[in-house]
């Protein structure tokens, strides 16, 4: 086994857009295990835009990232060491050990993955943490109904794909607004969404517009700003709106809503949400994810890039819509 490994410590916190110069690559030892702790080989890394908020000093629903310690980010991987007689050598897993080669876990927030009928992957996207989200913020909080029109925000990425296509099943009529004709035409050929709005071809209004023409029951927001404004003119009355993300913001720009009036002209629900909070609903949604993702009725897409030192530039494309569906980098 090699004596080292490489990981990405955050250097300084970003002035507006993030830059590689945020980031450090370090190469150091690997550590001696103690017991009950378990070296994990890691095979992907995945990258995600919460990262870019925790790259911040500032109040949010977790602690800010460290300076100098490893950037966080969930893994999936392969057991080389232990002294937990939980896990075994060989043991695939799914943890949080950040943008780094190799990891050491306790084994508290390990879970065990099965990949014969599920990539390995796919424990980073549609049955991980962004598949999750989706499932969450869909039945939970959008709670659509057979027959309504539900909208979703960067609809080609790991959450927004995910949303469309579970909505689909459900009998809903999904409606994915996403950035260019290629991704629309993925959205659309490929996810089987009823619709794809392509909101750099100039027309986003009006082409929301024609694409729901019976209004909007239910909105999975994952960009805010102008888009977020153009969905929020089409809402129906009692509307739920589910706000998992706020890209748009992300490097530091306001987002502002500009018609909140109508938020009471049309009785809106609007509800936040970190789905690391609702543990209890895990199982449940893993089980649905897992079992659509292994019979090939959930499908998904992979933007992969090539070891440790690829990360911060992937990071930052991802933050400007560079990436087509979930963000990894392949580390083994």
């Amino acid at each position: 086994m090699t004596a080292t490994y490489q990981r990405i410590v955050l250097a300084s916190r970003p002035k507006g857009a993030v830059v590689p110069e945020n980031f450090r690559l370090e190469t150091v030892p690997v550590p001696e295990l103690k017991d009950g702790e378990v070296l994990i080989r890691n095979h992907y890394l995945s990258l995600d835009p919460y990262m870019r908020g925790r790259m911040e000093d500032a109040k949010s629903y977790a602690a800010p990232q460290a300076i100098g310690e490893t950037m966080i980010g969930g893994t999936v991987g392969e057991i080389v060491a232990t002294k937990n007689p939980k896990f075994a050598v060989g043991d695939k897993v799914v943890g949080m050990a950040g943008w780094s080669e190799m990891g050491v876990s306790d084994g508290v927030a390990l879970r065990k993955v099965d990949t014969t009928h599920v990539p390995l992957s796919a424990y980073l996207g549609s049955v991980g943490m962004p598949g999750m989200t989706a499932w969450y913020g869909l039945t939970q909080i959008m709670q659509p109904k057979a027959g309504e029109t539900i909208v979703v925000s960067a609809a080609s990425g790991a959450v927004g794909s995910v949303v469309g296509q579970l909505a689909k099943q459900r009998g809903c009529r999904a409606v994915g607004i996403a950035g260019g004709a290629d991704k629309c035409a993925y959205v659309v050929n490929e996810l089987g969404f009823d619709a794809c709005i392509d909101y750099k071809a100039g027309n986003l209004k009006a082409d929301l517009a024609a694409a729901t023409p019976n209004g909007i029951d239910a909105v999975f927001e994952n960009v805010g700003g102008e888009i977020f404004d153009a969905a929020l003119e089409r809402m129906n009355p009692f509307g739920r709106i589910a706000l998992c993300g706020m890209i748009a913001g992300y490097d530091g720009q306001p987002t502002v809503i500009n018609n909140a009036r109508v938020f009471l002209t049309m009785r809106l629900t609007m509800r936040g949400f970190i789905v690391s909070e609702h543990p209890e609903l895990w199982p449940q949604g893993l089980g649905e994810l897992g079992t659509l993702v292994a019979t090939g009725k959930l499908k998904f897409r992979e933007s992969v890039a090539p070891g440790i030192a690829a990360a911060p530039e992937a990071f930052i494309g991802l933050l400007k819509g560079k990436n087509f569906g979930k963000q990894l980098v392949k580390l083994a």
